[in-house]
């Protein structure tokens, strides 16, 4: 009987170590869950709902309600110029649509340089900033960077022409940069920058201060401009920049020194009793 009791013992005994191993990892497996829990919740930041394209969206579409839908877009990570519910992209009351100006892709968020103002028209003004003019050069495949330029791209623009005699001495032609890193914003009659393959181009649309209007205008009547493209993270501005014909050959210019003739001067000599007086007189030769 005592053996028996014995047994039923030791068995408890190890039915209750087992309970109370089996409480104490599960225990612990619920504390490391609260912990990793407590810790996720604390990386979450606070959100607020961003206008996202809901298709690709190309230049020139009218942009509508079905075109756009919101995300959680993270509070300090939210692009500038984002359409929130303090800049609501579709204004109560107003029931002009807005113009897309630059290609989105699916999911893009929706900024205000990439859309118009509602009512108003995707042309060249709205690209125009504060103070510029547009202005058309002409070029062909050569001086067009051969059809790889797109609107958005910086170009410096180079002038080839002879100089007037009269404003300086004959070095043939003289290449000069008249205007560096200047924006195009339109390639003939295009002003989107998504265009599909080479596209020789006939004329290209700069935007320049009206001062720049006027030296741009002179260059391509007095001689030949060519374009140059800028890199996109190219941050540098090209220096003066001028190559004439001698430079360019490597001809050194000599100095040519006048020779002063010396002025001839002629004379006589007499002689006044014991003095030899010299008289100057006309030379004959």
């Amino acid at each position: 009987m005592r053996m028996v009791f014995g047994l039923v013992l030791l068995a408890g005994i190890a039915l209750a170590g087992g309970a109370v191993y089996m409480a104490k990892n599960y225990i612990g497996k619920y504390q490391v869950a609260l912990a990793t829990e407590r810790a996720q919740r604390e990386k979450v930041v606070p959100t607020i709902p961003v206008y996202v394209a809901e298709r690709q969206l190309k230049y020139g579409e009218a942009l509508g309600t079905v075109d756009v839908r919101t995300v959680d877009w993270p509070e300090n990570a939210i692009p500038e110029g984002a359409f929130t519910a303090d800049n609501p992209l579709f204004p109560e009351g107003v029931i002009d649509h807005r113009v897309v100006l630059r290609t989105m892709e699916k999911d893009e968020a929706i900024l205000a340089v990439k859309v118009t103002e509602p009512g108003e028209e995707a042309g060249l003004t709205s690209r125009l900033e504060r103070g510029m003019r547009a202005f058309a050069i002409r070029v062909d495949v050569a001086s067009g960077v051969s059809g790889f330029l797109r609107p958005g791209d910086r170009v410096d623009v180079y002038w080839t022409g002879r100089v007037n005699k009269a404003l300086d001495q004959s070095r043939g032609e003289v290449t000069k940069l008249i205007q560096p890193a200047i924006q195009l914003i339109a390639i003939d009659q295009n002003a989107a920058g998504d265009l599909d393959g080479t596209v020789i181009a006939q004329t290209v649309t700069v935007a320049v201060a009206p001062a720049q209007v006027a030296k741009l205008a002179q260059a391509q009547s007095t001689g030949r401009l060519s374009l140059s493209l800028v890199g996109a993270e190219d941050d540098t501005v090209a220096a003066a920049i001028e190559v004439d014909q001698r430079s360019l050959l490597g001809i050194e210019t000599k100095e040519v020194k006048a020779e002063v003739e010396e002025k001839k001067t002629c004379s006589i000599r007499t002689r006044r009793g014991a003095e030899v007086v010299q008289i100057p007189i006309p030379c004959t030769n």
